[in-house]
């Protein structure tokens, strides 16, 4: 029986690119062989494609070749040059471990829709919406879930900070991880934190602290048929949580601890993973995603973002959260291919 050609598109033009090289070498490890042929496309910080024959270290070089994907969905597949023109390889479907910019807000689920190829995760919309944080939060707003307080500062935009109630977060509206985000404690740290973040986009989110304990919940697939995963909560020592900004994340974090399955109540796990599901289905996600959250002392389930190419790296969230509830990373993977090519997404 013929396997299953997947091209598996990691590295990108996002200062996330170290993250996705991270989380590509971990689907590769658990990628299950008999039943996937897979074709590793990695793309430069530069944005050169570049088919190789995996996400190890020295993948752009060697053996490399510039790939691009074609837009023609006749052709579904990769155009690879070569000195005397180019040959076609074909693809049954796409898995795009791609994170941050060019990678989670629609721009890649543009090109493979265009390429006619199926491919895992949301859609050109959901993509988008959910990378730009304060779109996100207006539309969870409209259909009644909670969201912090927040402010937006499009190019040019100013604001009076001792009209602020502190501490807030300014954070870039359209960024992954924890790039740019500065907690600020008062009047005088405002402007250096609206700098840091526009290194990053030149919309910042001025968001109202929120008081609680921070969640997590992985979800996947579409429609009415959705997985959705165990809770974690992250435990901190101190500061906030700032993810992949640590030197050497796989061995800990210096403020935090994922807890999984997070030690609350069964009744607010319950809730979480309800209003997970809610997010998720509002925000018109499929396929995958990690609803962030926080669960305040009340007992109250508050909206912190959605990202909707979830870290697959040895630390991360998603798949621990899916491991510990029963679906290991092989089936995982196996899982989301095998949806993505249904087509019951779209």
């Amino acid at each position: 029986m013929a396997r299953t050609r997947i091209g598996v598109l990691f590295g990108g033009r996002s200062e996330e690119h170290p993250i996705s090289l991270k989380s590509a070498r971990e689907v590769a490890a658990h990628l299950d062989l008999d039943k996937y042929e897979p074709s590793y496309v990695g793309i430069t910080p530069e944005g050169a494609w570049r088919l190789c024959d995996g996400p190890d270290d020295g993948w752009e070089s060697g053996s490399s070749r510039p790939a691009v994907l074609s837009p023609d969905p006749v052709t579904r597949g990769l155009l690879v040059l070569g000195d005397d023109g180019y040959e076609t390889v074909e693809l049954d479907v796409v898995l795009p471990v791609l994170h941050g910019r060019f990678g989670e807000d629609g721009a890649i689920q543009g090109l493979l829709e265009l390429s006619g190829i199926p491919y895992v995760g949301c859609g050109i919309q959901s993509s988008a919406v959910c990378m730009d944080k304060s779109l996100a939060y207006v539309v969870a707003r409209a259909a009644g879930i909670a969201t912090p307080d927040f402010w937006v500062l499009a190019r040019g935009d100013d604001i009076d900070p001792r009209a602020i109630r502190y501490p807030v977060f300014v954070k870039p509206a359209r960024s992954g991880s924890s790039f740019g985000v500065s907690r600020v404690t008062g009047p005088q740290e405002f402007g250096a934190a609206v700098a840091e973040a526009r290194r990053y986009d030149e919309k910042v989110l001025v968001e109202a602290a929120v008081v609680g304990s921070e969640v997590g919940c992985a979800v996947m697939g579409s429609g009415r048929e959705l997985t959705v995963g165990e809770v974690d909560r992250i435990a901190l020592s101190g500061g906030f949580f700032r993810i992949h900004q640590e030197s050497t994340p796989e061995t800990g974090s210096e403020n935090s601890t994922p807890i999984v399955p997070a030690d609350i109540p069964d009744s607010s796990r319950r809730l979480v993973q309800a209003t997970a599901e809610a997010i998720y289905r509002v925000l018109g996600c499929t396929g995958i995603a990690r609803v962030d959250m926080f669960l305040t002392e009340e007992g109250t389930v508050i909206l912190n973002e959605v990202n909707t190419m979830p870290g697959m790296t040895s630390y991360s969230r998603y798949p621990r959260m899916m491991a510990a509830a029963g679906i290991p990373l092989s089936e995982l993977l196996d899982r989301l291919a095998t949806e993505a090519m249904a087509g019951s997404r779209r």
